[in-house]
């Protein structure tokens, strides 16, 4: 037998390197050669086990990596190689261009706008990056924001326009996230330390102002003699006896009417939950209804607005509680409607929550939830109607005390 060769260790020297012109491959050690092609050019290259196989992995040009870098990163791979890796995924990530934030922002928004209902506030996404953030940061790789770019970002704007503060928090850490979740960024999401750097801002009111349910018949009583315009006055007085949320309301359309069926199907591109949602139609819907469709003509609309294919104006309704001299959101009318049920009626809470589509939060009790109880919540909503039009109502047993 013929005795082993012991294994080369660093053979090659920077001298040796220059001088090598014969095409072949000359050993370095620990799996590291230089290899010298038939053109005279010059490369490296590691030959390693990764998961088990043997694997060739190129180094880089001699005229571009010198030998000990050649070590070095020979060495790194190994290491990766041994702890169960594989450098070439790594080696791949390190030549993968990093994007600015500007442009991981957009690449997030153009993910992002599909799964978004809502226009709007797609638009206003991106916008609301382009004209406070993208002037600070986002020129800057995502690899190389921190915690104090952020800050740059948000202490203007902090106090003198907090709900836009809030806002921008959230969407430059959603863009971070993604950077991290695509292998640009590694570490804690920099937004994470920002609040320290910030003032508290005043307390926020948490919840919609909301009219009493009291006042509710009153407030119906003077929408009805308001000098609105009709269309107006009903689609409000509409939103208001089916507890629907603005959007569900300015856009309905006949075609989501079914009168001889007593309800209206919000298709589920408009509801928050992103499910159809039947409306049952209460007397007095309906009798808004029929009005609605003597004065929208032609339209698909139910409440069209100037034009007959243009919905009413999103600050219609807002505009008419102000004019009305009210303080109360569009929105609280819901609320009331909730207060008044919770108080007045013995429905159960799963119809009371479902009459205004919220989601089921019980995930268990949500999958064998089947039915949306229709007919339970039509003499809900029927009762809600009699009791906004200030009428006795014998659908429901009312609380006492």
């Amino acid at each position: 037998m013929k005795p082993r060769r012991p294994h080369p260790d660093r053979a090659l020297s920077a001298v040796k390197v220059r001088a090598l012109t014969e095409p072949g491959r000359y050993a370095d050690g620990n799996g590291l050669y230089l290899v010298v092609d038939p053109s005279g050019a010059k490369r490296w290259m590691l030959r390693t086990v990764v998961h088990g196989r043997r694997r060739d992995i190129g180094l880089g040009s001699a005229r571009l990596v010198t030998l000990a870098e050649a070590r070095e990163k020979a060495r790194d791979y190994r290491k990766v190689a041994r702890e169960g890796g594989d450098p070439l995924t790594e080696i791949r990530a390190a030549r993968r261009v990093v994007p600015t934030f500007a442009e991981a922002a957009v690449r997030v928004h153009g993910d992002r706008t599909r799964a978004w209902r809502n226009a709007k506030h797609a638009r206003q996404w991106l916008s609301s990056l382009e004209t406070h953030v993208f002037p600070v940061i986002g020129g800057y790789r995502v690899d190389r924001i921190e915690t104090a770019d952020v800050l740059r970002v948000l202490a203007p704007l902090w106090l003198a326009k907090p709900e836009t503060a809030r806002r921008l928090r959230q969407r430059i850490a959603t863009v971070l996230d993604w950077a991290k979740a695509a292998g640009f960024r590694t570490g804690d999401n920099p937004v994470e330390g920002v609040a320290g750097g910030l003032p508290r801002q005043p307390d926020r009111q948490a919840h919609h102002a909301a009219l009493p349910y009291t006042e509710v018949p009153a407030f119906v009583r003077r929408l009805r003699t308001s000098d609105a315009s009709e269309p107006v006055r009903l689609a409000f007085e509409f939103l208001i006896v089916t507890a629907a949320r603005t959007g569900e309301v300015r856009e309905a359309r006949w075609g989501e009417i079914d009168l001889a069926g007593g309800f209206w199907t919000v298709p589920g591109n408009r509801m928050k939950a992103g499910r159809p949602h039947r409306v049952p139609l209460a007397p007095r819907v309906v009798a808004i209804l029929e009005r609605a469709r003597a004065l929208a003509g032609d339209s698909d609309l139910v409440f069209p607005g100037r034009s007959p294919v243009q919905p009413l104006s999103g600050m219609t309704f807002l505009m008419t509680l102000r004019r009305m001299g009210m303080t109360a959101t569009v929105h609280g009318f819901r609320s009331a409607f909730r207060d008044w049920a919770a108080e007045r009626t013995a429905f159960s809470q799963e119809v009371c929550e479902m009459a205004l589509a919220h989601t089921i939060r019980n995930k268990a009790e949500a999958a064998y939830r089947r039915g949306d109880l229709l007919e339970k919540r039509r003499a809900l909503m029927t009762a809600w109607a009699y009791y906004v039009a200030g009428e006795a109502a014998d659908v429901v047993p009312l609380r006492t005390g």
